[in-house]
């Protein structure tokens, strides 16, 4: 049976962040993942985790001024600098956490700028992220993210984070698949599961239309979820989704769906 992790940038959100971590384990999760821990200190967050008897299974580099709408700054000529410290921040974040994985958010290419010139800078950025997390026994995650939702996303398909991590070439650097933006963008799921496993470290789920919870759209996930089982997957599924009432309410797709 897939195990599931909720997302507590997505789930529990009438309540305070710090206050999601109850929450989650009251509605029977034992892992959580969320974007970034950064505006909070990392012992805060450690004593909710333990209090509640939750692992964390990922977060997220910094990835640059949020509020302002960046969505990443690894591909960003002139940002180096404010990118590697953003990989120590969070590799120490990490350590204190227990997280074993970190997601980068690759960014938004600027209007009018080389795409050949984002590449490079993403591929170096990466390069240097992957070798600082191996030497501290942590994985490289990277997102492609849909244009629909984030118009601009640099990497958008499985195929073209598998081709920046070909380029990377580091053994702790794999793919995080986002079953809801795959849909928006390539569609595949099963096919493209199967034949990347080996380089998928994580995956996240939401439904389409929406991005709402599992059974609100189109995606059969009652059939993927043991499809997912079937071909050996292991690790978390993060549960990041926009419910369509209240998280609780919508939670009922945990059992209807892995009990079909």
């Amino acid at each position: 049976m897939p195990r599931f992790a909720a997302n507590l940038t997505m789930l529990f959100t009438e309540l305070p962040f710090i206050d999601r971590f109850g929450a989650a384990a009251r509605a029977g999760f034992t892992a959580v993942e969320f974007l970034f821990p950064y505006a909070w200190p990392a012992e805060e967050i450690r004593a909710q985790l333990d209090a509640h008897g939750l692992q964390l299974v990922l977060h997220n580099l910094p990835a640059g001024d949020w509020g302002a709408g960046e969505r990443g700054i690894a591909c960003l000529p002139g940002r180096e600098a404010e990118f590697r410290a953003g990989v120590v921040e969070a590799i120490a974040y990490a350590q204190a956490l227990g997280v074993q994985q970190l997601n980068c958010l690759a960014g938004k290419a600027p209007e009018g700028a080389d795409p050949a010139l984002l590449r490079r800078t993403l591929v170096e950025n990466l390069r240097f992220a992957a070798q600082e997390l191996r030497q501290a026994g942590l994985r490289l995650l990277v997102e492609p993210i849909n244009t629909y939702d984030i118009p601009g996303f640099f990497v958008n398909t499985t195929a073209q984070a598998l081709g920046l991590l070909d380029e990377v070439d580091a053994s702790n650097a794999f793919v995080q698949y986002d079953i809801y933006h795959a849909q928006r963008m390539e569609g595949e799921l099963a096919a493209t599961l199967q034949k990347h496993l080996p380089r998928i470290a994580h995956i996240q789920l939401a439904d389409n239309p929406g991005r709402n919870e599992p059974g609100t759209g189109e995606i059969n996930y009652a059939w993927l979820f043991q499809h997912i089982d079937a071909i050996g997957y292991t690790g978390w599924i993060g549960c990041e989704y926009k419910p369509a009432t209240t998280t609780e309410a919508g939670l009922g797709w945990r059992e209807a769906l892995t009990h079909a």
